[in-house]
């Protein structure tokens, strides 16, 4: 269906809810490729949040094509696979079937009971080897005779899903020409209830999932798209006209929040301690955030009321569980006091027990063991909304689930009263086997998954370098940096090699206190708390004792030796916040422990750092944070200290020229070889990977072999 351009103006004008995405030149670009016509549709779909929330619904088409062993034409049914998302979908995310195969199933399925083993059956069906597994979804697309099919889940809809009298409300808001099926878990069966609503209700354009979600289609990609935005724009127009007619939203403000820069202070202060808290099981990363739509439903009367019911999409559910931990603290108080430490360690421990509570209410004789008994969503009145997963992009995806959740129940109370799932289903969903099987399959987690690393000096040289590892490793990272042009470049390129879920950054000079703890409330807003400190940021001065200035002293004491001190005693306060130990990790210099000439400024400011190492790693052993120290020699690849003077300095008082250098220290090593940053990179991996777990107060030196430097 072609679209013309003065068309596609008044179709964007018509819409206020959703946004109208639909480029004709990009769609006539496809020419006769309906696969990447659907596959661009569910990219434009998946595009509007307001549309479906990451990785929810899927999106299918229908089409002739050639079986490859008799070249006959035959039917085959493209749909996004298992666990992907339709706003970054490829057509490697996608399963094709044969549609005949697929309908012919229900001719062995053996009822309800017995449905969850028809997913396996699915793989009998499969028309491109190089599919995506199918997912659990298949058949409700398989079963509609659509060529093109939408399944999302919308606020909107979800909304009118999710009310009492949803069911009465769809048939009146859409003339009956929406059908509505009840609830009922998604598989096989799920899928013959939606073919039995379009044989009992023919010339209708959609079905709404109770509780759920909704089903649209078209006979074009194009037309599918359009009767999807329609629908929903249509319930939320039919919301907003709703919203404070018949009471007040969510029963009207019940408290006032603090001013802004107030709630991100209180937390920063709160979030280690809820992370220690959270992270009892298995340790997690946090996510904060007080938008609006937040504020407004934990600032409210029916907060007491509503929370505790939890969500209704199982989508939201599986991510958020099953209801959030409110907390009962003022939003003023002081969280570090110990009366709110000992109220929070009680409201932990009874959601703790609530939940195994849950779970032994509602298990099954197969059931898998229970998981992690703690809160993801956890709602503090007045301040803000914090989550709490095994990775950034979970937990914020968590969290983001937690809002779609609040416009339902938004919705649904505006409109009618709002229905969570019932105990039993939401249990039902989430210790699925099929989905714990999922879970199994998920791949190992790297060595510093679930850390969080702060690391000064991580613009450039070394300090990137270990950066960089940390986050191969599977780390998030908060790159701190004196040079603003250095970090933005660092940001960039760690933004596209892990993600923005993967990397925060922070302007830090740290010889400044104050920016010593903004960089570290910007790691506990962004992720939670600190695991491991790295103290990387530093410079080198080359001279004669004759030739060096008091101010050339105090520098390299300051930037040295204070800033160590000051970043591991800001360090050390999160993560005795959060009771899960910790790294710090120093990057001194082999001139900590080897006397040469033109050195005595920087060579006494390394011997201090190596030696406040250990004492710190005498006195922090009691909380399980090791400290230890990785001792470069000569690293003149990629390190910015060699840049300057420092080579020019380190060349005379070797009567070499700088060019000679790096041969020069090559040669006096025992291993006769070059250091890089990456070598110190791996040096720090090495303590703080796990295998090292039990050493603190050590030295490692990567320095190619300097026995002047043995410490033993």
């Amino acid at each position: 269906m072609e679209v013309s351009e003065s068309q596609k103006h008044q179709k964007k004008a018509s819409y206020k809810y959703v946004n109208y995405l639909w480029d004709e030149e990009k769609a006539k670009s496809f020419g006769n490729d309906e696969v990447g016509l659907f596959i661009y549709r569910s990219n434009l779909l998946g595009a509007d949040l307001r549309l479906t929330n990451y990785a929810g619904g899927n999106t299918s088409c229908k089409i002739k094509d050639k079986d490859p062993l008799t070249g006959q034409l035959v039917d085959v049914m493209w749909v996004k696979g298992s666990g992907g998302d339709i706003g970054t979908l490829k057509k490697s995310g996608c399963a094709a079937l044969y549609l005949e195969r697929l309908h012919n199933l229900k001719k062995i399925y053996r009822g309800l009971q017995f449905e969850d083993e028809m997913v396996e059956l699915f793989n009998h069906c499969i028309y491109d080897l190089g599919s995506k597994a199918p997912s659990i979804d298949t058949p409700l697309h398989a079963f509609l005779p659509f060529a093109h099919v939408d399944h999302l889940h919308p606020d909107a809809l979800i909304a009118i899903a999710a009310a009492k009298d949803g069911e009465k409300i769809t048939k009146e808001l859409f003339e009956g020409k929406l059908a509505w099926v009840g609830w009922q878990k998604p598989g096989f069966d799920l899928g013959l209830q939606l073919e039995k609503a379009l044989a009992e209700n023919p010339g209708i354009t959609g079905i709404v999932l109770g509780g759920h979600g909704l089903f649209t289609w078209g006979d074009t990609s194009y037309e599918s798209y359009i009767n999807t935005l329609n629908t929903i724009e249509k319930a939320s127009e039919y919301l907003e006209a709703n919203y404070g007619k018949k009471r007040a939203v969510f029963g009207g403000v019940k408290l006032q929040s603090l001013d802004a820069d107030k709630r991100k202070e209180q937390a920063s202060q709160l979030l280690p301690t809820l992370r220690g808290l959270a992270s009892s099981y298995n340790r997690m990363i946090g996510h904060f955030t007080d938008d609006a739509r937040v504020l407004e439903f934990i600032n409210s009367h029916d907060l007491a009321v509503l929370g505790p019911k939890g969500t209704s999409c199982p989508d939201h559910f599986l991510r958020t569980k099953i209801s959030p931990l409110i907390l009962d603290i003022a939003p003023d108080a002081d969280v570090n006091s110990p009366e709110v430490l000992e109220k929070l360690n009680k409201q932990f421990a009874t959601y703790r027990e609530g939940y195994k509570a849950y779970y032994d209410r509602c298990k099954h004789d197969n059931s898998p063991a229970m998981r992690d008994p703690n809160p993801v969503i956890i709602l503090y009145p007045g301040v803000g909304m914090f989550a709490f997963s095994k990775d950034k992009q979970t937990t914020r995806v968590s969290s983001e689930f937690y809002i779609n959740a609040i416009n339902v129940m938004k919705g649904a109370e505006a409109i009618s009263t709002y229905q969570g799932l019932p105990e039993q289903e939401a249990f039902n969903i989430e210790y699925w086997l099929l989905e714990e099987a999922k879970l199994q399959r998920m791949p190992k987690e790297k060595p510093l998954s679930r850390k969080i690393a702060i690391i000064t000096g991580a613009g450039g040289g070394i300090g990137k370098a270990i950066a960089k590892k940390l986050a191969d490793e599977g780390a998030v990272v908060v790159l701190t940096d004196l040079n603003p042009q250095f970090l933005e470049e660092a940001k960039v390129e760690f933004e596209k090699l892990y993600t923005k879920d993967g990397v925060a950054t922070a302007i830090l000079d740290v010889t400044k206190g104050d920016q010593i703890t903004e960089a570290f409330k910007t790691a506990t807003l962004a992720f939670g708390g600190v695991d491991i400190v790295v103290n990387c940021a530093g410079l080198a001065i080359s001279k004669p004792l004759d030739e060096t200035t008091e101010q050339d002293w105090d520098l390299l004491q300051n930037v040295l030796v204070k800033a160590q001190f000051q970043m591991s005693k800001a360090g050390v306060a999160v993560m005795r916040k959060q009771k899960l130990g910790g790294d710090i990790s120093n990057i001194a210099s082999k001139n900590g422990l080897v006397s040469g000439p033109n050195n005595v400024a920087y060579g006494t400011s390394k011997a201090a750092q190596i030696h406040m190492s250990r004492l710190l790693a005498a006195e922090l052993g009691k909380d399980k944070i090791r400290v230890n120290v990785v001792n470069p020699d000569a690293v003149i690849g990629g390190s910015k200290i060699w840049e300057g003077a420092w080579a020019e300095g380190r060349a005379k008082a070797y009567n070499i020229t700088v060019a000679e250098l790096p041969a020069y220290y090559a040669s006096r090593t025992l291993l006769n070889e070059i250091i890089s940053a990456e070598d110190i990179a791996n040096g720090v991996f090495a303590f703080v990977g796990g295998h090292l777990s039990k050493s603190t107060g050590n030295i490692m030196n990567v320095d190619g072999g300097v026995a002047a430097s043995f410490v033993r």
